[in-house]
């Protein structure tokens, strides 16, 4: 009779299966290595595989579920996925990864009610709302499971048809019948776009009501960095007309703030996403982050945006502006014109301030916002050129109260663009 094999003591226990129990077996799976064996998947494949950074983002999950698309259900959708930009397909791709475990038998227990799931795309902060999620539902006559868009009366949904591959409990790759795209996903992205290197200064100059902002920016030297954002999700500006910086009141001076603080309240007039105007008319979650917010952090610097007696309305916490006008809208860059300065409470305190209350003058109401070649001031210069902020004091003591003041406003006044422009950046 054979000796019974040898009991290993608890302290000889080979150190390989501590690490096989401590390291996620997800770490090491190459997801489209997983499917390559499996031919109906290989268009979804091509895919997966063409977007090599998703393998990075994946090898930091330990327990996903992968809803792949089958070669028969996929032709329909091969033109979609062609027009898109790389990071669109790679967008579109992180929605078919579920940031949850589910094996064959855990679907067929989701409860009727459903279950709402977060995908590797909500995780990158483009998905507005928690439209970057997914609702897994289950027909309890059919026990059919569903998979859809958290956003009511979304026209893109999947079911699920068969199991591919499971590796307890990393990983799960399901077959469904369509591919999915998240509620506001622009699909036409990749043929709309003009070519990247938009001059934003030029286009505030042509707008001929923004010609502080476009010297303010040439002066920070952030509007290259603006251009540089282009890409990607793109970028939406706020920009103040001239009249609106005009109306600031005395106890607010933008020139004497350090150059720092000047270049943090520009990228406060900025989100770092590409929104047309009925988006923002509809923007889902209303405080949104800018650019100013990723530098000094998060929850800071974010601006909240909703829609105010049939205007887009603009609320840095301290200050409200409407948009009234667009002067740029082609993505991936939407650039708008706004009533007031948009002020920072964390710079400029908490305290609401009053624009546009200047002895003897009134505030303009906020007008419907306009396209550019319907935008009334587009053919006129702006009635404020003459007198930007930090150029008005000095036109008043150089005047000495007297008639000189008016006829040194018409000067300038009669100046073009370019010269005004100038004349502002050297005082």
């Amino acid at each position: 009779m054979a000796p019974p094999p040898p009991i290993l003591h608890s302290r000889s226990t080979p150190i390989f299966l501590l690490l096989a129990v401590l390291i996620p077996a997800a770490a090491s799976i190459d997801i489209a290595s997983v499917l390559s064996p499996y031919p109906d998947f290989s268009s979804f494949t091509a895919l997966l595989s063409s977007t090599p950074s998703l393998a990075n983002e994946i090898a930091h999950r330990s327990s996903i579920t992968l809803l792949a698309v089958p070669n028969a259900y996929f032709s329909s959708s091969v033109d979609v996925t062609r027009r898109l930009s790389p990071t669109a397909l790679a967008d579109l791709l992180r929605y078919h990864i579920l940031l949850q475990f589910f094996s064959w038998s855990d679907l067929r227990r989701v409860p009727p009610a459903g279950l709402l799931v977060t995908t590797l795309y909500q995780t990158t902060g483009r998905a507005p709302s928690n439209f970057g999620s997914v609702n897994v539902t289950r027909n309890p006559a059919t026990n059919a499971v569903s998979i859809h868009s958290p956003a009511a009366y979304s026209p893109s949904n999947a079911t699920v048809l068969s199991l591919v591959k499971t590796i307890p409990y990393n990983l799960t790759i399901v077959s469904v019948n369509s591919l999915l795209v998240p509620y506001g996903f622009d699909l036409m992205a990749s043929e709309t776009r003009p070519p990247l290197g938009l001059n934003i200064t030029k286009a505030l100059i042509d707008g001929h009501n923004f010609f502080v902002a476009a010297s303010m920016l040439s002066a920070s030297g952030v509007v290259e960095e603006f251009e540089a954002d282009e890409g990607g999700a793109g970028i939406t500006l706020f920009v103040p007309t001239d009249a609106a910086f005009a109306d600031l009141p005395g106890t607010v001076s933008l020139q004497s703030l350090p150059a720092e603080k000047k270049a943090v309240v520009l990228k406060f007039h900025v989100l770092h996403s590409y929104y047309p105007l009925g988006s923002l008319e509809s923007i889902v979650n209303p405080v949104q982050p800018t650019l100013a917010t990723e530098d000094m952090g998060a929850g800071r610097y974010t601006l909240n945006i909703s829609r105010v007696n049939g205007s887009v309305a603009i609320n840095s916490g301290i200050v409200q502006a409407s948009v009234t006008q667009t002067v740029f809208d082609q993505n991936p860059v939407a650039i708008f014109g706004v009533s007031n300065v948009l002020l920072p409470k964390e710079i400029f305190g908490k305290n609401p301030i009053s624009m546009g209350s200047k002895p003897g003058k009134s505030a303009d109401p906020p007008r419907a916002s306009l396209s550019p070649e319907k935008s009334p001031d587009t053919e006129a210069q702006p009635s404020h050129l003459s007198s930007p902020p930090g150029i008005r004091e000095d036109i008043k003591s150089a005047a000495g109260g007297g008639g000189g003041g008016g006829g040194l406003r018409i000067l300038l006044s009669s100046l073009p663009p370019s010269c005004t422009v100038l004349l502002y950046l050297l005082v």
